[in-house]
């Protein structure tokens, strides 16, 4: 006889092959609020009426086939497309109560708050060790034992501790695509984040190395308010809370669907996400 209580169930995952998928369960508390977002590049719209509440804490990904304004909405959320010449970002984006659209927000201090993880993975051309202290410099950690204790406990976040304490001084280039990837999320913890931006962290990797990049995003639910996306619909579904469906209509990107991850996929309520989520489009 079975002692599962259908109460205790994580109602943001499902069962798949009699395991289940989804990230841990999360509290649906506003950490973001998005409304009425667009975006355009040279007068060019390429996102219109974008509104939602990411929650904090939970692992929300962005899906729908290219060009339809993701990592634009993505990029929008720490003001990324700042650096993106004719940008022009509509609309409100709240943060724990304060606008970042604003144009006295302090960029610098909303960067190291919102952590972005880029498709390819990045490292700078230097140690393991500097790559994660260079931030830290940069936003006035210098003490030598702050430092090193920074650098541990993020490699240790990421899983990457064990495997690189003794070549902290080599070069973060020598290290494998997913190990690169791990010292990437790494250096961004580093700050103490308490969002992170991922934009398809495994699309450049191989299928070992996206499984434990996988885990480790599914780790950080609960932690981190975490924003991926990503093309792998099945990704999708093992790793998030919540999902959010874009599609182009009329040449511009729009938020058609979002909602619970399982619900989503499981039932989605507009046609044009069931075509997408079951093949048939996209």
């Amino acid at each position: 006889m079975s002692n599962d209580n259908p109460t205790d169930r994580n109602p943001c995952s499902y069962t798949l092959g009699g395991i289940e998928q989804g990230a841990p369960c999360c509290i649906p508390v506003p950490h973001i609020q998005v409304q009425d977002l667009a975006v355009s590049y040279h007068g060019k719209t390429v996102l219109q009426g974008v509104s939602l509440d990411i929650n904090k804490g939970c692992i929300t990904a962005l899906i729908g086939p290219s060009g339809c304004g993701k990592t634009s909405f993505l990029f929008s959320l720490n003001r990324l497309n700042d650096l993106i010449p004719g940008s022009r970002v509509q609309g409100s984006i709240r943060m724990d109560g304060a606008e970042v659209t604003a144009p006295d927000c302090d960029v610098m201090a909303l960067r190291r708050k919102v952590g972005m993880i880029f498709q390819k993975p990045n490292p700078f051309p230097l140690s393991i060790r500097r790559n994660i202290e260079m931030p830290l410099r940069e936003h006035g950690v210098r003490q030598r034992g702050e430092l090193d204790a920074r650098v541990e406990r993020a490699l240790r976040d990421v899983g990457l501790w064990e495997e690189v304490k003794d070549r902290l001084d080599s070069s973060a280039l020598a290290l494998s695509g997913g190990q690169q990837q791990r010292l990437c999320i790494a250096r961004a913890l580093a700050l103490e984040p308490s969002i992170l931006l991922m934009d398809e962290p495994c699309s450049a990797l191989d299928p070992i190395a996206s499984a434990v990049v996988e885990e480790l995003i599914r780790s950080l639910c609960n932690r981190y308010t975490v924003v991926i996306v990503t093309h792998n619909l099945a990704q999708a579904r093992r790793v998030a809370n919540y999902a959010a469906f874009f599609w182009m209509t009329e040449r511009v990107g729009r938020l058609i669907e979002f909602g619970r991850c399982q619900s989503l996929f499981d039932h989605p309520s507009h046609d044009l996400t069931a075509a997408y989520i079951f093949g048939t489009s996209g």
